[in-house]
């Protein structure tokens, strides 16, 4: 700068130019223009921005209107005794909630310390750590790695904005302001320590886990009040990078994110120095990992939970829930279902049905198959069980799926893919699935509640949750079980039937001709007694009784026993299809019933006639301890009359102390029940109760294949005597209840009346009836007199074959069973003898239906004689009695024979 005279006149010269002041002049209007063009700018760009920020604000959910609590909770199913049984989860569902009374100071101020170290001072937006993390950004080239955002934004931000993980940038930015927007505005209406609560039952936590609870149970099998302060150091460090901070998977990366919350929990003031280094110094990471062994995730169901969760499914559609929230209320809604097994008894039955030496030793393998191929053209070819099974029946016709070990089905298997795969092809995929045959099935119910305590839906390992339930989903035939439910039990409650009531046991045919057949080999047993019938299960007397009260009273009562598998008329291929026919007295049947209701139609009989629709919960609570569904109230109606359940149970008694049931009886408690095998011994069952416990087995293939050996024919019996038995081992002894208007009578065993002395003295017996029901007319089977020989029939006065003493009249039957007794009946099925049988002979009588019905004498009447050829007849009828001497005596050796050969 010149400072002489010469150099200041040039600056006075400059600055008086008019050309200097015009370009001075001219500056200053576009600095001021430009100076006012930035301010509008700025002023149109703030308001734009503001009108911007006011809409985010605007449309941000209202805060009155939303729900930061999370979504997605774990369903439990817990026994009789509280003890959890089983999980339901759904994808991201695996939450327990709990309370902050329930959560341990040290877990909550580890999440503080580690997550928002100023958690409990800001306002919902922490403006430190704002300012924190954009200088840490700007220093790092504008990399923002650190985050800002509070507890009270990160819980907004995973219950309110949930779908931040697939956002546009623009998106993040609209979603990051109106969530510090409604973090201001949520703790303006919700405490610190209820942010913090739903913020522990929100976070994800590593190994399929959400909240805090849900954590503490897998990796430290503990509820979450029970952790220490270590165990909460590491819970808390997982949460910032689950896969990263996993103390499972990475132990040392969780190892120093703890030893972090530590330091700040120190550093905080939460934790004293002694505490920090007792916490320090824990070697957490060996429990872990040994509760890791004993943990997996995918833990499979047991029938019983199965059945349960099935059960309150339908319980949530009847409800008025469709089918989506029923599933998702199930799965994901954090239910309580308290369910009615006795543990100890399931138990007990797992044990003893895991027990392979309670099954017989030649057990069988059912193969399920199916087979991917890539084809060396690059085709899919697929091949079906039932492709497999036709390939082997080409060679044998019988073939039907049933291996008698693990390695004859491998071996069939590898056969078979050498005669499908071609030269090139490859094997895409396959499933073998072998199933232990036969198979079983078992319910068990307290019959005073209708509480099913314990459940059995196969034998063999369980490979998955939901699936076939043979105690629960199976029908099958049911068999002998049928004839004390759909025939006895009606006849006695109502249609004039006693346990003294008699039959004979005699060729009988069904209403198409079919004969009914016996299931013992020595034919056929006479006249007796329904009490007889029952306990020796006798086949021709069953159906006899439905018939005579009619098969349409007999299928009225086993809908009202709860029988929901029953038809009344199904069309199947054009074709008509009714259970209310005469083979429902055996169990014939178009579908079968399930273990689960044959058991409650026994479980009736068992409390006193009355029938309670089985339970296998007692209620549902929501996540919120709301109960939305309530099982309590029990489901009952009157079946039968206490009379008819005492006189029926009475009769069961004897099944199991001298008839077909009595390999279950372990002695000490009265047993009740019925034996049931179907025709082609495709199954077997037993049904039966104590005054404590109703319970019913079920045994067969799954594939209807014939049960042959006596262990297989018998395993219903073995498996229920082997269960019953140790459950009731600490029971005290009791007697079934004899309810009032039980009487006891003495009647003629031949006829089922009152006795007439000296005639009915040696077939006397005693018997229980409901009050009003004991016979009132006399035995009519018993006669003194003149008897024809050939007839059995009391002797016309020109009767050529009189006898005279004291006989049994053939039995006079109800007209209902004449069309079906189109043959004469004789106690041996390889004889016929005498018609007329003196009391001191063992024989029953005979039958002939017609005469029986319409005269009751014999056929040498005047209009006998009066026929030309009436003496021919006399000397063919002669030919017939000495037939019948020499059949009988031929029959009785044959017996001699039979017995001597047993005996040795």
């Amino acid at each position: 700068m010149n400072y002489g005279k010469k150099g200041i006149r040039a600056k006075q010269q400059a600055v008086s130019s008019k050309g200097g002041k015009w370009g001075r002049k001219i500056a200053l209007i576009i600095l001021k223009l430009s100076l006012v063009f930035i301010l509008v700018v700025g002023i149109i760009g703030a308001s734009a921005a503001f009108g911007v920020f006011k809409g985010i604000i605007d449309t941000s959910p209202d805060i009155s209107n939303i729900d930061v609590s999370p979504t997605g909770f774990s369903t439990f199913i817990y026994n009789s005794e509280g003890k959890q049984t089983a999980k339901l989860v759904a994808a991201d569902s695996n939450r327990i909630p709990v309370t902050m009374d329930q959560i341990p100071s040290n877990l909550a101020h580890a999440f503080v310390a580690i997550e928002d170290e100023r958690f409990y001072n800001h306002n919902g937006i922490d403006i430190q750590g704002i300012f924190r993390a954009a200088v840490v950004g700007i220093k790092n080239k504008f990399h923002f790695s650190q985050g800002a955002s509070t507890i009270t934004q990160q819980l907004l931000k995973n219950n309110v904005f949930t779908g931040w993980t697939d956002e546009s940038q623009i998106e993040r930015i609209k979603r990051k302001i109106q969530e510090q927007y409604l973090a201001l505005e949520l703790e303006k209406v919700m405490s610190k320590d209820k942010i913090l609560e739903n913020y522990m039952n929100t976070i994800n936590l590593g190994q399929n886990t959400l909240g805090v609870q849900a954590a503490s149970h897998r990796y430290f099998n503990k509820n979450v009040y029970e952790l220490n302060l270590s165990e909460c150091a590491v819970i808390a460090g997982i949460t910032q990078n689950p896969s990263k901070y996993n103390p499972i998977s990475h132990p040392d990366k969780n190892a120093e994110r703890r030893e972090k919350v530590l330091s700040n929990m120190l550093e905080q003031g939460y934790i004293s120095q002694a505490e920090y280094n007792e916490a320090i110094n824990d070697d957490v990471y060996s429990r872990i990992q040994s509760t890791n062994e004993k943990t997996t995730d995918t833990n499979i169901n047991s029938y019983f939970d199965d059945a349960v969760t099935d059960a309150v499914y339908e319980d949530l559609l009847a409800a008025g829930y469709n089918d989506t929230q029923a599933y998702t209320l199930l799965y994901s809604g954090g239910l309580s279902i308290y369910s009615t097994q006795d543990p100890n008894i399931q138990a007990i039955c797992d044990e003893v049905f895991s027990n392979e030496e309670n099954y017989p030793s030649s057990v069988k393998w059912q193969l399920t198959y199916t087979l991917s191929v890539t084809k060396a053209n690059g085709e899919t070819e697929n091949h079906s069980t039932e492709m497999y099974r036709q390939y082997f029946k080409q060679f044998n016709s019988r073939f039907n799926m049933l291996y008698d070990s693990q390695d004859e089905a491998y071996a069939a298997i590898e056969e078979y893919q050498n005669a499908v795969l071609g030269e090139g092809d490859e094997i895409l995929a396959e499933s073998i699935t072998l199933t232990p045959q036969p198979q079983i099935s078992l319910t068990i119910e307290d019959q005073s509640t209708g509480y099913i305590v314990a459940m059995i839906g196969g034998r063999g390992a369980k490979e998955a949750s939901r699936t076939l339930n043979r105690a629960t989903s199976t029908v099958r035939q049911p068999g002998s079980t049928f004839k004390v439910l759909s025939t006895y039990a009606p006849g006695i409650d109502s249609a004039g039937l006693t346990l003294a009531t008699v039959f004979n046991d005699a060729p009988f045919n069904y209403v198409d001709g079919r004969p009914v057949s016996n299931w013992y080999s020595t034919g056929y047993r006479g006249i007796n007694t329904v009490r007889t019938a029952i306990k020796d299960s006798m086949n021709i007397i069953a159906v006899k009784a439905l018939t005579q009260i009619t098969p349409q009273l007999g299928y009225d009562y086993l809908n009202n026993f709860g029988f929901t598998t029953l038809e009344s008329a199904k069309e199947v291929n054009g074709q008509i299809f009714s259970d209310i026919q005469q083979s429902l007295a055996l169990g014939g049947i178009t579908n079968g019933v399930t273990n689960l209701e044959l058991n409650a139609a026994y479980a009736a009989i068992a409390n006193n006639g009355t029938y309670i629709k089985p339970k296998l919960y007692t209620k549902v609570v929501d996540h919120d301890g709301n109960v939305i569904l309530d099982n309590t109230a029990p489901e009952a109606h009157q079946v039968i009359q206490e009379t008819t359940a005492y006189l029926l149970t009475d009769a069961m008694i004897d099944v199991v102390t001298s008839g077909t049931g009595g390999s279950v009886n372990f002695g000490g408690m009265p047993i009740a029940g019925k034996t049931g095998t179907t025709s082609d011994y495709n199954d077997v069952w037993f049904s039966g109760y104590t005054p404590y416990y109703t319970a019913t087995t079920w045994a067969g293939y799954d594939n209807n294949t014939k049960l042959s050996s006596t262990a297989e024919k018998n395993l219903a019996k073995t498996l229920w005597r082997a269960v019953m038995s140790r459950i009731h081992e600490e029971l005290p002894s009791k007697s079934f209840n004899v309810p009032s208007g039980i009487v006891t009578a003495t009647v003629c065993s031949r006829s089922g009346k009152l006795p007439i002395a000296g005639l009915c003295d040696a077939t006397l017996i005693t018997e229980h009836f409901a009050e009003g029901t004991v016979p009132e007319t006399t035995c009519d089977v018993h006669y003194q007199g003149v008897l024809c020989a050939y007839s059995g029939l009391p002797a016309c006065a020109d009767c050529p074959f009189k006898q005279e003493g004291i006989f049994e009249l053939p039995l006079q039957e109800h007209p209902s069973l004449l069309s079906g007794s189109n043959t004469l009946t004789t106690t041996d099925p390889n004889a016929v003898t005498d018609p007329a049988t003196q009391i001191t002979d063992p024989n029953a009588a005979v039958t002939d239906p017609t005469i029986l019905q319409q005269t009751r004498q014999c056929p040498h009447t005047q209009a006998f004689f009066a026929d030309p050829n009436y003496e021919a007849i006399i000397a063919q009828q002669q030919a017939e009695m000495q037939q019948r001497a020499l059949a009988a005596q031929a029959a009785a050796e044959a017996a001699v024979a039979q017995a001597e050969a047993q005996a040795n």
